[in-house]
């Protein structure tokens, strides 16, 4: 197992590209620039012996070293260890809604990208708490099954579209089911679902199955996001903004937060309805909910004992610095014997 201790220096990689285009170009221009000069014959005993091979060469090493050199500034680390550790803590489980009503930008920047602020505010104030994720649409799906790594929850939450589920609809009564399998822990007294959305197009039977899941054990809280004046829903085409929803009639479709229906799934679940429009308000109502509530022990197995690795690519990219140092651009006799493009039979031809 590994962890990046500074993995935003993986964007200094993009110099290597740069890099490769500005040599890329060089090179054009200079046998360009060349071939005015004289023609190849005349060059070729002008200086016998340039190479392209070996400027390529000092090049590769170059970037190599830039490379790894990046890569230590990342500084990835190993877990050495696997050793199970007991901690204390509830099971939370967040439902989240990715139908394409969501995408309506009636609250900034839109609906599912203020569903997702949420849910990864409230985790970064978790203490050992186990983390569940589920997208619903027309259907649910298992984002990321129950886990003490809140860093990946967050990073699972930062991908999900509504593109990751087949069918549209707000299939919140399949949500509700798919959760009761995330609690695996029998012993485990404090379990939350915390379902964020903007209530449209719930099913009718969905009070039941809420209370169904209550009765399990299970608190459910819910958080609207929207307004109640509604907004419709823009529909894109590779990012670029092609107009919006139509229905049958080609009108605009409006979207509206309906609080009502996620009021009587928090009342059926033991829980509380939030309205999550301003972000600051539901963290900290879920977040005080789960710090007061009575922490159970559990055992979960972990890395540990993780250790620096930088020196390996530190060493690395000095080695390849200095290969590229001593390299020189010009052929050398054992080039010259090994003649990699034939350059010197073709030459005597």
């Amino acid at each position: 197992m590994y962890r990046l201790e500074e993995p935003i220096y993986f964007y200094a990689l993009a110099i290597i590209p740069v890099m490769i285009v500005i040599y890329l170009l060089v090179l054009w221009w200079k046998k360009r620039t060349q071939r005015k000069f004289s023609n190849p014959e005349l060059l070729e005993k002008i200086a016998p012996n340039s190479s392209v091979f070996k400027s390529t060469l000092k090049l590769i090493m170059l970037l190599l070293g830039i490379s790894f050199l990046i890569i230590s500034l990342v500084n990835p680390k190993m877990g050495s260890k696997l050793k199970t550790v007991k901690r204390e803590g509830v099971d939370v489980v967040f439902a989240l809604d990715v139908s394409k009503s969501m995408l309506a930008e009636d609250i900034a920047p839109n609906r599912l990208e203020k569903a997702k602020q949420i849910i990864s505010k409230i985790i970064d104030k978790l203490g050992s708490d186990r983390v569940g994720v589920i997208i619903y649409a027309g259907n649910s799906y298992p984002l990321l099954p129950i886990t003490t790594d809140h860093a990946a929850a967050n990073m699972f939450l930062q991908n999900a579209t509504p593109d990751m589920v087949s069918s549209q609809g707000t299939a919140i009564n399949e949500a509700l089911e798919l959760a009761k399998t995330y609690y695996n822990n029998d012993e485990q007294t404090n379990r939350f679902l915390v379902i964020i959305s903007d209530g449209e197009d719930h099913q009718e039977e969905t009070k039941q199955v809420a209370q169904n899941l209550s009765n399990d054990g299970v608190k459910i809280y819910t958080i609207g996001v929207g307004t109640e004046k509604g907004g419709p829903i823009p529909m894109r085409l590779n990012g670029a903004m092609i107009g919006y929803k139509k229905d049958n009639q080609g009108e605009t479709v409006i979207t509206k937060l309906t609080p009502d229906v996620l009021e009587d799934i928090a009342d059926a679940g033991s829980g509380r309805y939030v309205n999550g429009n301003v972000t600051e308000t539901p963290v900290n109502i879920i977040s005080e909910v789960i710090a007061n509530a009575q922490k159970n022990e559990f055992e979960t197995k972990q890395f540990s004992d993780y250790k620096d690795q930088f020196q390996w690519f530190l060493g690395a990219g000095i080695l390849f610095l200095l290969l590229d140092i001593f390299l020189f651009d010009k052929k050398t006799k054992w080039l010259k014997r090994v003649d990699l493009f034939n350059e010197e039979k073709v030459k005597n031809k």
